[in-house]
């Protein structure tokens, strides 16, 4: 176990036994870290464009959210990625209603 003196060794961080698994999960975490980002970006885009949407369905005297849109996103989601992909559906439209 190490100290708040000592540097935790690459293998201490990732939890592997092994130098080069340790190597690879490090590798391997920067990867996710680079698509966490990107993910995120995509997410703050999404919510752009569905702001646009909102204001442009309310201005023409509509209304904020448009449930039958909203099914065909959480089947979408829920067809390509299984049940978890209804949840994170369900995460990305709540991020994305009321913004306007």
């Amino acid at each position: 176990m190490t100290t708040s003196t000592q540097t935790a060794t690459p293998a201490e961080k990732t939890g592997a036994r092994t130098t080069e698994a340790a190597e690879l999960i490090g590798t391997a975490r920067e990867r996710i870290d680079v698509l966490d980002d990107r993910i995120i970006g995509l997410v703050q885009e999404r919510m752009a464009v569905s702001a646009v949407i909102q204001e442009a369905r309310i201005g023409s005297g509509g209304r904020r959210v448009n449930l039958s849109r909203e099914m065909e996103v959480l089947s979408h989601y829920r067809d390509a990625l299984g049940k978890p992909g209804t949840a994170l559906a369900m995460t990305l439209l709540e991020l994305c209603r009321g913004r306007v």
